[in-house]
């Protein structure tokens, strides 16, 4: 395997530093490594990571494989954004002993991830501040969804015991106002406690997992190509980000390289997507603080940029569009024309729709200073996206890890400090400006060419890592394959996942009015979330 210089540098170091203690080393592809070890070893190897080479640990996730080994899988994913590089700790938990030490108190970042694997696995956590149910709720009985032997088509029998009681929080003049689970309008449900003395909230809980699908364990009963289709049903806003990080897990366990003319389509997908998004974010935000004028503006803007969707895919959410080995349609003159056409034309629009934002002394004070997620708890939570960017987090994919045509353009990546809403929504006006410029470039050195390549029949036992900088974040799926082109495992990781834990801290001080404004600048996907 040709590894990046860099990569093959520390992998061999790593394998010196830690010599006997690794059982094995094995690199999958340039950039993706894998290393075996015991629990006991999970700990040193994350903090080495962090210290010598400001690594992240992105992602932890568990696999079943007691049939054939006896042990689940515990899978440590960290990303090397300094080289492009992602290490992987691969660790054994047997099956009569499940039980592993959680790494919580010193990384909160993977806190909800580590609750869920004893959710859906029954691995007991150890050391976990707070070991509670997460993905699961009180009315699942004491079942492990994510195992091998639990049936999809199981009826579970009525819940009978004691249901989830929420923290309380007491104190002279300490009162607690419920929001949800069942909101006004179309958004899915989420519960939230604000505890208040008088107007400022003095702690938040979230309750999420309420649309709990079992899209994970979905993937394992469908023929891999089928996967797409549901793979671009978990999070509606983000269907073409998240259909093309499955589709390049595909790709890669294949080993096949996408047409070059595919990965640029791609990218121009990924921006149209990302631009409709963040326009009506920023509208959104714009209502919440009563400005309607502006929201109308942005809602037009961002209809403009649906219809451009649905004229190049036939779909205005792009869902159809992306496929394993690249995309499923092309597009001809008069398509490339209404692009060309729609950024034009959105530009000169949206710096209008800034402009007016701007000039709106209430509206900019609503704003400034509301929300704040300083950079040292963004960090230590591990918030990615917009909202990571907004509070000091210098990462993006696009940039960081090239994947469709990134590394055809400079991608520039916009990050502030103060992170507060005005500098969440001014993260998505320069991202808007910038996904304007990347489609101009794309499509003016749009190379010829074909559109896919087939994948063939996926060799069983193979893993891999599919990743994409979707609007809101970094996406990731993980996959390991079965015999009949089929899967044995998808483990799918949204940002929101990462970052609702942060709205907790933002609200702080805050008084409940402002909520509506500092989560719609967060504007978190409840779908992408419970998968």
């Amino acid at each position: 395997m040709n590894l990046l210089p860099d990569v093959a540098k520390i992998m061999a170091e790593m394998q010196e530093r830690f010599g006997d203690r690794l059982d094995a080393v094995r690199a999958e592809r340039p950039n993706e490594v894998y290393f075996d070890a015991k629990m006991d070893l999970v700990a040193g190897f994350c903090a080495d990571l962090y210290k010598n080479w400001d690594a992240r640990l992105a992602g932890v996730f568990a696999d079943d494989v007691c049939e054939s080994e006896k042990v689940f899988h515990l899978y440590y994913l960290f990303a090397l954004d300094a080289v492009h590089a992602f290490f992987i700790l691969r660790v054994p938990v047997p099956a009569e002993k499940p039980e592993f030490t959680s790494l919580a108190n010193a990384v909160p970042a993977v806190s909800w991830q580590e609750r869920e694997i004893q959710d859906l696995f029954g691995v007991k956590l150890i050391g976990h501040p707070n070991p509670r149910r997460c993905a699961l709720h009180d009315d699942w009985p004491d079942v492990h969804p994510l195992r091998k032997d639990f049936d999809l088509r199981t009826e579970l029998p009525p819940f009978t015991g004691e249901r989830h009681k929420l923290r309380e929080v007491e104190g002279e003049g300490v009162f607690q106002v419920p929001v949800g689970p069942v909101h006004a309008g179309i958004i899915e449900p989420g519960h939230f406690r604000f505890s208040v003395a008088g107007e400022p909230v003095l702690y938040l809980q979230i309750r999420l997992f309420y649309t709990h699908k079992g899209t994970e364990k979905l993937f394992e009963n469908l023929p891999v190509t089928h996967g797409v289709r549901l793979a671009e049903s978990i999070s509606g806003d983000s269907s073409f980000a998240h259909a093309t990080a499955f589709c390049h897990a595909l790709e890669r366990v294949a080993g096949i390289e996408v047409p070059v003319r595919a990965r640029v389509l791609r990218s121009v997908c990924l921006e149209l997507e990302r631009l409709y998004n963040h326009i009506g974010d920023i509208g959104a935000i714009a209502t919440d603080v009563a400005f309607a004028v502006a929201n109308m503006h942005a809602m037009r803007l961002k209809e403009s940029v649906l219809r451009v969707n649905e004229q190049l895919t036939g779909n205005r959410l792009l869902r159809g569009m992306a496929c394993p080995g690249g995309v499923r349609f092309d597009w001809d003159g008069a398509q490339i024309k209404a692009l060309e056409n729609l950024v034009a034309g959105l530009g000169p629009e949206f710096d209008s729709l800034i402009g007016l934002i701007e000039a709106s002394s209430s509206t900019r004070d609503r704003l400034e200073g509301t929300g704040i997620l300083t950079p040292e708890i963004a960090r230590d939570l591990g918030v990615v996206g917009i909202a990571g960017r907004a509070s000091g987090f210098n990462h993006d994919l696009r940039r960081d890890f090239p994947h469709a045509a990134y590394d055809r353009v400079n991608v520039q990546v916009p990050v502030y400090q103060a992170g507060d809403v005005e500098h969440r929504m001014q993260v998505r006006v320069d991202e808007v400006r910038e996904s304007l410029a990347l489609i101009r470039r794309f499509v003016a050195d749009l190379p010829a060419g074909p559109l896919r390549v087939d994948l063939g029949e996926l060799p069983a036992g193979r893993t891999a890592l599919g990743y994409v900088e979707g609007w809101r974040g970094e996406i990731f799926h993980w996959i390991r394959t079965a015999p009949g082109n089929r899967l044995a495992r998808c483990k799918v990781k949204d940002p929101s996942l990462q970052n609702w834990p942060a709205l907790s801290h933002a609200i702080l001080g805050n008084i409940i009015p402002d909520f509506p404004v500092v989560n719609k600048s967060f504007n978190l996907s409840y779908s992408g979330t419970d998968r």
